[in-house]
């Protein structure tokens, strides 16, 4: 990957909202070749998106929480990502190597709202569950070292 692809990349990475015009001013190209740039970037997949970044708890949704999963019948097929999807409080699920299969990122208004979340993560998986509860956060949401 070309060191202006990453310097594009890195800039959006840090204002997704950032103008084309902009992006020229900041890399010394062009606005078309920055487009094509950005718009060659997107198809080839390194671009997937952009977002906003809200503040979960001025949106009510101030609990976060991990959620180890482990399936009760380890002979049963590997398919809880698909039997989770349907659950908005999961923000992520990564598959991890360890004791338990995945873990999941959470986002709930109460600790009754988890509670109630954990029990139908158990029934949607047939999993069991162990959870660590988030007391702050003091950073996240890093973009990689480009």
């Amino acid at each position: 990957m070309e060191e202006i692809d990453r310097q594009i990349m890195a800039l959006l990475a840090d204002d997704g909202r950032m103008s084309f015009t902009d992006l020229a001013k900041r890399t010394g190209l062009s606005v078309s070749a920055v487009h094509q740039r950005v718009r060659r970037l997107q198809k080839r997949g390194v671009i997937r998106g952009f977002t906003a970044q809200l503040d979960n708890e001025q949106i009510g949704l101030p609990l976060t929480a991990f959620v180890s999963i482990k399936p009760i019948d380890p002979a049963a097929p590997d398919d809880a990502p698909d039997r989770l999807a349907h659950l908005e409080a999961i923000e992520a699920c990564h598959s991890v190597a360890g004791d338990e299969s995945y873990i999941l990122k959470v986002r709930v208004a109460s600790p009754n709202e988890l509670e109630e979340l954990l029990q139908q993560i158990r029934a949607a998986a047939n999993v069991a569950t162990r959870t660590t509860v988030v007391l702050s956060t003091p950073w996240e949401g890093r973009r990689p070292a480009l």
